[in-house]
């Protein structure tokens, strides 16, 4: 395993069957994850300790290309992975802080029809060194402490799951970032049998899910996830969740024109959420080459949003950033070519 990608009772293992002293363990992981440096050479650990891990693999991305959005605070980094793969992650600024959306895998495997970070399927996994380091790379350059964290990029967390919960407990970590757990959230396209994984690790994280459908039909067609898990045993596992943690769920809408805005819809999401602790966020369709279809108009959006709130729903909708540099959900994907 990478060192980087090691807990600190993990680190003082590894140096202590080496014959070293276990607080070099410590050493190293405060050298990671609170000074955010991998120049071990430079560090405070001894001699005799950096001989040691001159052969270990510590792994790291580093940022390719960044652009920054004209029409808001949004940027969007393109990083390079030691295997010369790009991943895309964007940095948001709010008067609360800067959230940042963070990549789970090279691609995805998911075939969601509006999504374009799946659309070249799924390369790999990325390992929680490299989540780790997708934050630590954006802070360093900017010279910030990103306080909020959406596992909302390129592929599914869910689908990556040992390495997402180790990327989350050391990011966690208070002798390295510090970041509250209710800071955290991880967004998925609904793979039950994994969401009660999750609900028995008891986190206090947010659970966002992309549902952009409200029967079993017509969300099969749109996210080929509803063929393996229904609609029904969606819900069992989020019922499952929500007791287990008391944690509410946001599930995530993308209102696509004449698809999934009608009555129809209003009266099936009811039935579907109506025992569920949750929330509704409702994304406007945005644009990516492979997906033809249209967002409702602002009207419409509104009006669907009154008619949910009308029947007892909590609901917002999402606001558009760094739709000029695709930097919107659903609009990431491996765009630039290493040359």
């Amino acid at each position: 395993m990478e060192l980087n990608s090691m807990y600190e009772d993990e680190l003082r293992g590894f140096f202590e069957n080496k014959g070293e002293k276990p607080f070099r363990g410590s050493q190293l992981f405060t050298f990671f994850h609170d000074k955010k440096r991998y120049d071990i050479e430079n560090s405070n650990l001894s001699d005799g300790a950096i001989s040691i891990i001159k052969n270990e693999e510590i792994n790291k991305v580093k940022i390719f290309k960044s652009f920054d959005s004209k029409l808001d605070e949004t940027k969007k980094f393109i990083f390079k992975l030691k295997d010369e793969n790009l991943i895309e992650g964007v940095l948001m600024e709010y008067k609360h802080g800067y959230s940042q959306c963070i990549s789970t895998q090279v691609g995805c495997r998911m075939g969601c029809d509006f999504c374009a970070s799946t659309k070249s399927g799924l390369v790999r996994n990325l390992t929680a060194a490299e989540m780790l380091s997708e934050v630590y790379e954006i802070e360093n350059r900017l010279n910030i402490k990103v306080s909020n964290f959406i596992l909302m990029g390129s592929g599914e967390p869910l689908d990556n799951f040992q390495e997402v919960m180790r990327f989350i407990k050391l990011l966690h970590d208070e002798r390295g970032h510090n970041t509250s757990y209710r800071n955290i959230t991880i967004s998925t396209c609904g793979i039950a049998d994994k969401i009660y994984e999750l609900a028995d690790y008891n986190l206090p994280i947010n659970l966002a899910i992309s549902l952009h459908q409200t029967n079993d039909f017509d969300r099969s067609a749109l996210m080929p996830i509803n063929r393996k898990f229904n609609l029904a045993e969606l819900k069992k596992s989020l019922k499952y969740y929500v007791n287990k943690t008391n944690n509410r769920i946001t599930f995530e809408y993308t209102l696509i024109k004449n698809q999934n805005d009608g009555k129809k819809n209003i009266e099936e999401l009811y039935n579907f959420a109506k025992n569920l602790k949750c929330h509704i966020n409702l994304i406007p369709l945005n644009p990516i080459d492979e997906f033809d279809e249209k967002r409702p108009s602002k009207l419409e959006i509104n009006e669907f949003k009154d008619k949910l709130e009308k029947i007892g729903f909590n609901v917002t909708i999402r606001r558009e950033l760094g739709r000029d540099i695709s930097a919107s959900c659903g609009q990431l994907r491996r765009k630039v070519e290493v040359k």
